[in-house]
């Protein structure tokens, strides 16, 4: 799936603010920034793999900076990035 650079969230307190781009290797690399990395880095890099999966994304870069965001955010951020970066609706019916 072809890619083009985009971003979705913000830097607020309970937000995360997530960078996709075209990876230059093929798979999933994920950097993330959170102080809570120590305790739920792992959770957080699953959630955005996941989501990606789920819109069937393999390949990509993502920076996440977390600011406390709950799975449901990381969720909907990295689905509105995927949009944005691949121009394919996942709300059309």
């Amino acid at each position: 799936m072809q890619l083009k650079e985009s971003f979705a969230g913000t830097l607020e307190s309970g937000d995360i603010h997530v960078r996709l781009m075209p990876s230059p290797t093929p798979g999933l690399t994920i950097h993330l920034e959170s102080s809570v990395a120590c305790q739920f880095g792992d959770q957080i890099r699953r959630v955005i793999a996941e989501t990606l999966a789920e819109l069937g994304i393999d390949s990509a870069e993502v920076n996440a900076t977390d600011k406390g965001a709950l799975d449901c955010t990381i969720r909907a951020r990295v689905t509105a990035a995927a949009v944005r970066a691949t121009g394919k609706d996942v709300w059309a019916d």
